[in-house]
């Protein structure tokens, strides 16, 4: 059991890190083994979004604090919030660490089942876990501009190509 001093330390923390945060995602932390927690820790450190497993109660109050509806007892299992700078890049990575997990028979859930939703903060609206997962396993956005790009020069080609073959006919 936590000390209230511990529990106060929680409570500033989570504050400060709400504060510049722009989402909230809500992770399942349970069966998850401590060092597999710690390289999900370790990997959003890196891109700017950090994890922190506080006790539901101790986030309701920080929720309720900034006017936020939050009810702890629709999760049934521990929480674990991501404070997300960049929603895109964090939901990749907790995809494919969800994802790594279930391939490696770490876990018994499937990686959407592993995170339970989200919040937004600007726009102030609750985020699906469908979606989250969904954000997740689209690719890097470098990838999606070079298939835009692709699908956006394919005709041009396709056009120079029978203008090329006609050229060489005549």
């Amino acid at each position: 059991m936590k000390s209230k001093a511990r529990k106060q330390k929680e409570l500033k923390q989570g504050q400060e890190l709400y504060k510049k945060s722009d989402a909230l995602v809500f992770v399942d932390c349970s069966k998850v083994k401590t060092v597999d927690l710690r390289n999900l820790r370790q990997e959003l450190k890196k891109s700017g979004n950090p994890l922190l497993v506080i006790k539901k109660r101790l986030l309701g109050l920080i929720l309720k604090e900034k006017g936020v509806e939050f009810n702890s007892r629709d999760f049934k299992t521990p929480v674990g919030t991501i404070f997300v700078s960049n929603l895109e890049n964090a939901a990749a990575s907790i995809y494919k660490f969800f994802k790594g997990l279930e391939t490696d028979k770490k876990i018994d859930a499937k990686a959407g089942e592993k995170i339970l939703g989200g919040y937004d903060l600007k726009e102030k609206s609750a985020i699906d876990a469908a979606r989250i997962a969904f954000i997740g396993q689209l690719p890097p956005r470098e990838v999606l501009l070079s298939q835009l790009l692709g699908m956006i020069a394919a005709p041009i080609k396709s056009l120079l190509y029978v203008l090329k073959e006609k050229s060489q006919r005549s």
